[in-house]
């Protein structure tokens, strides 16, 4: 399964707030062995929200959208999303039966547009928060404060799933560049993917669909490195 993650805010762009988001979900999809091909970041306009969603959506078998969700006049996520989808807002009154019953609100409690989601999307109820999200055709809608995103993300986890990947990781005491020649070795003795991560060390990732290649190939390398004590 092929995914890609759309996060949405003028503060990310601009630098103001880190993109955690993007890492948990892709560690969470990774280990559902779901693969995450694009991440794009895209500010609180409803015009590039919509031609990136739509780009995406056409490619990838999913689109996880974050951020953006909310009455407020720069949360434009809805807006955005409905108009890749072809489709409109509208006030839910799903959401809002939601909303009364399980979170306490009234009507006159909530702000204009509270409740609006693209028609004929799924509300995807908010159990740490107030905006909900939604599902419309292959497209994820999800807040961007990361404890919603995570609960709420928990609500559709079943939906993405691939192959069983396995992992081996090692941290080796030599150059980045020192490595190269061995990696290629590897790659062409084993069917696995090599990833290196420089620091003071070089944290080494090796993983594939087939756990026996895996494990051979770690244990090819750490015979050929200086492993980090």
């Amino acid at each position: 399964m092929r995914v890609a993650l759309v996060c949405v805010g003028d503060e990310l762009l601009a630098g103001d707030t880190v993109n955690t988001n993007a890492a948990w979900l892709g560690r969470q999809l990774g280990e559902r062995g779901v693969t995450v091909e694009r991440v794009s970041v895209v500010p609180d306009q409803v015009a590039d929200i919509a031609r990136v969603v739509n780009e995406h959506r056409a490619e990838y078998d999913a689109v996880i959208v974050t951020g953006g969700l909310g009455p407020t006049h720069d949360d434009r996520t809805m807006e955005g999303v409905a108009a890749a989808v072809g489709s409109e807002v509208r006030e839910d009154p799903e959401v809002l039966q939601w909303l009364e019953e399980e979170g306490g609100y009234t009507r006159d409690d909530l702000a204009e547009g509270t409740a609006d989601i693209p028609a004929a999307a799924e509300m995807l109820p908010n159990p740490e928060g107030v905006a909900p999200g939604c599902v419309v055709e292959n497209v994820y809608v999800l807040p961007g404060v990361p404890a919603e995103m995570k609960a709420m993300f928990e609500h559709v986890a079943e939906d993405f799933a691939g192959q069983q990947r396995y992992v081996e990781t090692m941290t080796v005491d030599e150059p980045e560049s020192a490595l190269v020649d061995r990696f290629a070795d590897l790659r062409e003795r084993y069917d696995v993917r090599v990833g290196s991560y420089p620091g003071e060390t070089v944290r080494v990732k090796i993983h594939g669909t087939d756990r026996g290649a895996v494990e051979d190939a770690a244990g090819w390398l750490r015979e050929r490195v200086d492993l980090a004590e």
